[in-house]
């Protein structure tokens, strides 16, 4: 079952609950803060961009999960193989980050202690500003990055969660084109619209405490105009729809259930092998060859999160909703398996 929302709503009904389960292909349900019943602690909100020409990839989270804020700069070179992460955070933001309601308006600023990190909207896009005085030792980092060309169908997720009051709203925007630079390590990294692309992964929600999610998605060109797709799945109840989703030309072509099939090694999950990703519908059939796991395991006893954000090359068929079959070969982008408890 695929249920599509087609009006506009109120995401949650008076006890706080998904007041209409299923997928949208724009940020139709209506997300206001005040509407949840769950303490200030429990509320999760962030924005996560992902900029990539699969040569080179720029990741920007802001987050205000309650009890812990996150700002969060990650640069990944996927031709020399080396990448870092420098993650900031703060206590008890409590919502007083402002995160915006939507994802169509608005803007986000985090500041701290030599750094700053920004999401505007501007006429015709976003813009991504950020710096990082010490980001890789003492060494800085900053860029501006220009979306663009934001496409008039995503993928939005309302997702309840068997426990009550416990939900995720979520949008996926993929395939904007992507302009600016980064200065890293006295280097400048260009990214130029035509083979740059960037997704945003925007959320809001009431969260379990202990979850597994698998995601993967890409963005770029196939037959000459852009194509990508979001997968994933492994949290709260999808009876009424899943977030597996192919874009191509700016509409969305909606997928059923995927499997991320990791190979083992020892018993233990082997990343870097080749994976297969699979769907129960026939309609994504992918090898997945690992080129650099962005790992990272934050263990504070009671608060644990364990990530592997997997980049690659997808080789394989996607299928749209008129049957058409979409042939790729080496398509960058990734795939990720996260533990956590929070």
């Amino acid at each position: 079952m695929q249920h599509e929302i087609t009006r506009p709503r109120p995401l949650l009904d008076a006890k706080g609950n998904i007041a209409e389960p299923g997928f949208a292909r724009r940020l139709l349900p209506v997300y206001r803060r005040a509407d949840v019943k769950a303490g200030a602690l429990r509320i999760k909100e962030w924005d996560y961009y992902l900029v990539s020409n699969g040569r080179f990839a720029l990741a920007l989270t802001v987050a205000d999960n309650g009890y812990m804020g996150l700002d969060s700069v990650s640069f990944i070179d996927l031709e020399n193989l080396w990448q870092h992460t420098a993650s900031p955070m703060c206590v008890l933001p409590l919502g007083r980050r402002h995160m915006p309601e939507s994802s169509e308006t608005g803007d986000v600023r985090a500041k701290g202690r030599g750094y700053e990190i920004s999401f505007r909207h501007i006429v015709g896009g976003r813009l991504l500003s950020f710096r990082m005085d010490n980001f890789l030792g003492s060494l800085p980092i900053k860029g501006e990055i220009v979306l663009t060309r934001e496409p008039g169908e995503s993928i939005v997720m309302c997702t309840p969660f068997r426990k009550r009051a416990h939900f995720y709203y979520n949008q996926k925007i993929n395939c904007m084109r992507a302009s600016g630079t980064v200065s890293v390590r006295g280097r400048s990294y260009a990214f130029e619209p035509a083979d740059s692309f960037a997704v945003l992964d925007w959320g809001r929600g009431v969260w379990t405490y202990s979850n597994t999610w698998y995601w993967g998605s890409a963005s770029g060109e196939a037959e000459g105009v852009p194509f990508g797709f979001n997968l994933g799945y492994g949290f709260g109840d999808t009876s009424a729809a899943s977030e597996n989703a192919l874009f191509y030309d700016g509409k969305l072509h909606k997928l059923s259930r995927v499997t991320f099939n990791i190979p083992r090694r020892a018993g233990e999950f082997d990343y870097l092998a080749p994976w297969t990703i699979t769907s129960d519908d026939s309609r994504f059939e992918m090898d997945f060859k690992p080129v650099l796991d962005r790992s990272a395991d934050i263990d504070a006893k009671l608060l644990r999160s364990e990530q592997h954000q997997v980049f690659g090359l997808f080789t394989g068929t996607a299928v749209l909703d008129n049957g058409r079959r979409i042939k790729l070969r080496d398509f960058p982008g990734f795939a990720e398996r996260v533990v956590n408890k929070w």
